[in-house]
């Protein structure tokens, strides 16, 4: 054992006389059932190392040959480095080391003592010669690896869940709640794709909010974003559950509507245009808003079409609605 993980051994004759005692024993959940004979006979000579608060008692990518049974005391376990947040915390009668010492790999975590701390050491050739005496030691050991099994497949499944939360997230619009422009590069092309395969109509209308820029500098930027809350509430109410849509960006939406040809797309589009303009609006703080209008392009699919060409057509309807007086719905062409 290194020595800066030794702070007290008391030395007799050279022999070190800090050993396990019956009152540690009771309180160690791995030597449950085991006689006190195997483990006087096999863990006796086994040192006892008397931890200070903050001392390390294992590095990551050590080579560990010993378990160790906290006696007293409690353990932190750090993946990244001392003093990071801790991934584990290990308190009297739990155990670690052992998979290091059954696969003989290094370790793979820092183990800090959080506070004053007793420790037995075992090392790997009494570990494994308490597994051939004692049935009891073998099982109670079986059980830990199951229960640590357990919990890291609950931390994996949990990892997992969070993972899928902040992919979810980073295609989401935190103000309106619809998908992004992130959300809408990964998905228009495959939906394009696949109209086309399947020969299937697919049409887009890009549309955004009327005098904006006006209406944020007189009414000011939170009655701006209630304005395109409540735009984005109307979009999602009036479209099928079928229908796609997205904030592209600023005041700016994208509907994407799966199955439907320019004519149809219009028709949408237009009830769309009169939802949103006949909408009542109200700020979240019970101010009355003028009612918004907004301008609309549509464009439909053609073989060879790409996601940037497709929206290239819908964006130039949409400034030929705006340069014709606003308030309307244009097609491409």
């Amino acid at each position: 054992m290194a020595a800066e993980f030794i702070t007290i051994l008391s030395m007799n004759g050279g022999q070190i006389v800090n050993r396990l005692s019956e009152h540690d024993m009771e309180n160690l959940s791995i030597l449950r059932n085991v006689s006190a004979e195997a483990v006087s006979d096999v863990l006796g000579n086994c040192p006892v190392l008397n931890l200070k608060k903050g001392e390390i008692l294992l590095r990551e990518k050590q080579l560990n040959q010993s378990l160790y049974l906290i006696l007293a005391g409690s353990l932190s376990v750090y993946l990244e480095y001392p003093g990071s947040d801790p991934v584990a915390m290990l308190d009297q009668g739990e155990t670690v080391g052992e998979l290091s010492v059954i696969d003989d790999s290094p370790t793979s975590a820092y183990v800090v003592a959080r506070e004053e701390s007793r420790v037995l050491e075992i090392d790997e050739t009494s570990f494994w010669r308490l597994t051939s005496v004692s049935h009891a030691f073998a099982c109670n050991m079986l059980l830990l690896l199951s229960d640590r099994m357990r919990s890291s497949d609950e931390i994996i499944l949990k990892n997992i869940r969070l993972r899928r939360r902040f992919e979810r997230d980073a295609m989401v619009d935190a103000l309106t709640g619809m998908h992004n422009r992130r959300w809408l590069d990964l998905q228009l092309p495959r939906l394009i794709n696949r109209h086309l395969r399947n020969d299937k109509p697919l049409s887009l209308i890009m549309f955004d909010v009327d005098n904006f820029k006006s209406f944020n500098d007189k009414y000011g930027h939170d009655a701006g974003d209630d304005v395109l809350m409540h735009v984005a509430r109307t979009t999602l109410f009036s479209l099928r559950p079928t229908d796609l849509s997205a904030r592209f960006g600023g005041e700016e939406f994208v509907v994407m509507l799966a199955g439907i040809d320019m004519d149809l797309a219009w028709i949408v589009a237009e009830r769309l245009r009169k939802s949103i303009e006949s909408e009542v609006l109200v700020t979240q703080d019970g101010m009355n808003l003028p009612s918004v209008t907004v301008s609309l392009g549509i464009a439909e699919i053609r073989e060879g079409d790409t996601a940037e060409l497709i929206v290239k057509r819908a964006d130039t309807a949409m400034y030929k609605a705006k340069n014709s007086g606003r308030n309307r719905t244009c097609r491409e062409g």
